[in-house]
């Protein structure tokens, strides 16, 4: 029997595509573009939101599915479990349907393969921190290979937010207060699942990060310049440069629209401008959202032809608004098939470049249960980011801390909870609450252990102060007992991540100002009154205001949310055996109430200069991060004075390591537009370089800047590169700024679109004397 058009390997994919649409019925086209979760009925607990409510609703996939949610990431399996279980799941879409086409499986994977035993990796916060997009994307390739080794073919990652409140739960999921930033990791990250067979899915596309009070799920008000110069950026790139194939829509309203009924967004956007032809899936029941939250449809099936229109293909992660209703709304003509169709082919195009249409597919995958998800190599690479990743604040000389530091007394929420370094989409914090009789899964030391490790000749107290976010004041006398007695004291502060109010940190745990949760101010207070030494550790997935304690601690490190090597890592900053090369990817505030704000404003956005009496100026800013050593900026030049509105030039400064041991800085180029159309930032990111130096090296850094890097959107909502002068600035953070130059934009204002030049590239070349 010959093969249909569909099977043949050999054809183009969107043929292939086009050849199976034109066999399918309207409810097998509509079947394909809504999804199932197996088993996800029969537990109880916050997975996803309003899990609970939707858990029994959905199609019973008679005529197929698109997608599988979550085999992997709902209940503990192992590697051999899952893969069982996926094997079972594709021959019943398959046996069960006349044409036999496979679902697409996707998982989480925000801090690695959110499965049972799978490397948990630094939160996204946490991996911004290391200004390392290759190292980043090294990890990106790990989980990749270990997901498609198992029968996964789509991850739901990276998250391309822009924080605009730190306030909000989900900070740690994101890449920092820079477009740049995020744009410039995420699509590493994109580009090591992309690379690796797995499709990357972009989300939350878009705004949901500037909610109104930092609230999950709040309305969003934004004007389009925010929305163009700040919030698009990163998706832009991540599609462009990443080659990303999947996009999920934002739960909010943008100016009283939903993003998941915006055919602004979502086709004008994201399909027209941008040219993605990839598929957009929704977020977890944005479709039943606009009928049960937005209040924009009255039945499930309008909701669904209200986000099919606007350009959401698959419905996750049950079918409840792509089913039946839908289907008659198409009978009877109030949505036209065709509309069905551009969905449909999308998703055929993807499974047929996944190979799930090839006559040889088959439902279990070569290597899945002999795979080790927590690997050697897995967790070199988790060590060598959370290294990188740990912040150094503030040192008055107590760090690195001596070999033979005798008594060290260990106080804090956090010190002795391995759940502390692992995000809110780490299995073991987002499914294993439900499970207490299980253990981690993976091994996770807490800084404790890690401690005791790392200071073999010490002898060490340990002490809880006080819950994480409990009004429980009882152990803090015990800690400030042992801190006394010691002869330093590092306390241990900050998060416990979860998910929808089960923690202090992650989604639905956002936070009503920005002092540490709980009672830990008060317990960091009486320590810091002892006397003795006291070296901050804030673990944490936003940045808090620690203006109070600052002066008085010896030391202050930042880390946010470091994953399965956190311990050691942040152990390894203490001792001296390493170098702390981390710097922050959103400013520290001062206080708890003069935030939010970010690093990125125009001037009325800084000190006003008796204008108020609120400063924002941050504790510590945008790039900011101390090392063991000291690197010196100098010989800072620019090829051209004079550039026109199209051209480039090379913006380079020598970088030298003027201390006495080897280290890492990150090199940092930011831009001022002096006289503009709009106001513009006082300083943006524009480029960046990790430079290794032993002591007393050097090396020069060259950036080459394109004029379309310094592109803004105008007044009348075009994208333009202005004639006038751009001051250049290059240093160790925002407000660290040694060398300064400017240049003239010359020739006649020029429109750019998506074919811009997105990038600053950085060569480094080390000098010798």
């Amino acid at each position: 029997m010959t093969e249909p058009t569909w099977r043949d390997p050999s054809l183009p994919a969107r043929l292939r595509a086009e050849a199976l649409l034109a066999e399918l019925t309207l409810e097998e086209k509509l079947s394909q573009l809504g999804s199932a979760w197996p088993g996800n009925d029969e537990i109880s607990g916050n997975v996803a939101p309003m899990q609970e409510v939707f858990a029994r609703g959905g199609s019973n996939g008679e005529h197929g599915v698109g997608h599988l949610t979550r085999v992997f990431g709902t209940a503990p399996v192992s590697a051999t479990e899952g893969v069982d279980r996926i094997a079972a799941l594709q021959r019943e879409v398959v046996e069960g349907t006349r044409l036999r086409i496979p679902a697409i499986v996707h998982e989480e994977c925000l801090t690695g393969f959110t499965t049972y035993g799978a490397t948990v990796y630094p939160s996204p916060l946490a991996c911004a921190a290391t200004f390392d997009p290759g190292l980043v994307e090294r990890m990106a390739a790990a989980i990749a290979e270990d997901m498609r080794s198992v029968g996964v073919h789509q991850g739901l990652s990276p998250v391309l937010d822009v924080v605009r409140d730190p306030r909000w739960g989900r900070v740690e999921e994101t890449m920092g207060e820079d477009p740049y930033l995020v744009a410039t990791m995420g699509t590493a990250y994109v580009r090591g699942l992309e690379d690796g067979g797995i499709i990357a899915t972009l989300k939350h596309f878009v705004g949901y990060s500037a909610s109104h009070a930092a609230r999950n799920h709040a309305p969003v008000s934004i004007g389009p310049r925010e929305l163009r110069d700040v919030l698009l950026p990163p998706f832009e790139m991540a599609i462009r440069d990443g080659g990303a194939r999947s996009v999920m829509n934002a739960y909010v309203d943008l100016d009283g629209v939903p993003v998941a009924a915006s055919d602004e967004l979502l086709t004008t956007v994201l399909r027209q401008e941008w040219g993605f032809d990839g598929v957009v899936v929704s977020d977890y029941w944005a479709i039943p959202f606009l009928r049960t939250m937005h209040g924009v449809a009255d039945t499930s099936g309008g909701a669904g032809a209200l986000a099919l229109a606007a350009g959401i293909d698959v419905e996750l992660p049950h079918t409840l608004c792509y089913g039946k209703e839908l289907l008659e709304l198409v009978r009877c003509g109030d949505l036209a098939e065709q509309v069905v169709d551009r969905s449909v082919l999308r998703l055929l195009q993807q499974k047929a470049e996944l190979g799930l249409l090839d006559p040889d597919w088959t439902p279990r995958p070569d290597a899945g249960a002999d795979v080790d998800l927590d690997s050697a190599r897995n967790r070199e690479l988790a060590r060598q980011l959370a290294e990188r990743s740990v912040v150094l604040l503030g040192n008055d000389g107590t760090l690195p801390m001596a070999a033979e530091s005798g008594h060290i007394a260990v106080v804090g929420p956090c010190a002795d909870q391995p759940q502390a370094f692992l995000g809110c989409y780490s299995y073991p914090n987002h499914v294993l609450p439900r499970y207490p009789e299980l253990d981690l899964g993976v091994d996770v030391p807490s800084l404790v252990t890690a401690l005791r490790t790392e200071f073999p000749a010490a002898r060490f107290t340990t002490k809880l102060g006080c819950p994480v976010s409990e009004p429980d004041t009882s152990g803090i006398a015990d800690a400030v007992a042992a801190a006394k007695q010691a002869d330093v004291c590092v306390a241990v502060v900050g998060d416990r991540s979860g998910m929808f109010g089960g923690g202090t940190s992650g989604e639905g745990c956002d936070a009503a100002d920005l002092s540490l949760p709980g009672v830990q101010e008060q317990l960091l207070d009486e320590l810091l009154a002892t006397g003795t030494p006291v070296v901050v550790v804030v673990v944490s997935g936003r940045p808090y205001a620690l203006g109070r304690h600052a002066d008085r601690a010896a030391a202050l490190v930042q880390a946010f949310l470091p994953g399965e090597e956190g311990g050691p890592a942040v152990a390894g900053v203490l001792s001296g055996r390493i170098n702390p090369s981390g710097r922050l990817p959103v400013q520290l505030p001062r206080d708890p109430g003069g935030q939010p704000a970010t690093y990125l404003h125009p001037p009325l956005g800084g000190n006003s200069q008796g204008i108020s009496n609120l400063d924002p100026t941050p504790l510590f800013p945008f790039g900011h991060g101390l090392s063991f050593t000291e690197f010196r900026y100098e010989r800072l030049r620019l090829s051209a004075q004079r550039v026109p509105t199209d051209g480039e030039l090379s913006i380079s400064v020598e970088i030298r390591n003027v201390g006495e041991r080897a280290g890492e800085e990150v090199v940092q180029l930011y831009l001022r537009d002096v006289l503009a159309q709009v106001t513009r930032p006082v300083r943006q990111l524009a480029g960046y370089a990790r430079v290794g130096l032993p002591a007393g090296g050097r090396a020069r850094v060259t950036f080459r800047l394109h004029a379309d890097r310094t592109n803004f959107t105008g007044t009348d909502l075009r994208r333009i590169v202005e004639p006038g002068t751009v001051e250049v600035f290059v240093g160790a953070s925002v407000a660290e700024l040694p060398c300064s130059g400017r240049f003239e934009l010359t020739g006649p204002l020029r429109q750019v679109g998506p074919d811009r030049v997105l990038t600053t590239p950085a060569e480094v070349t080390v000098l010798s004397d």
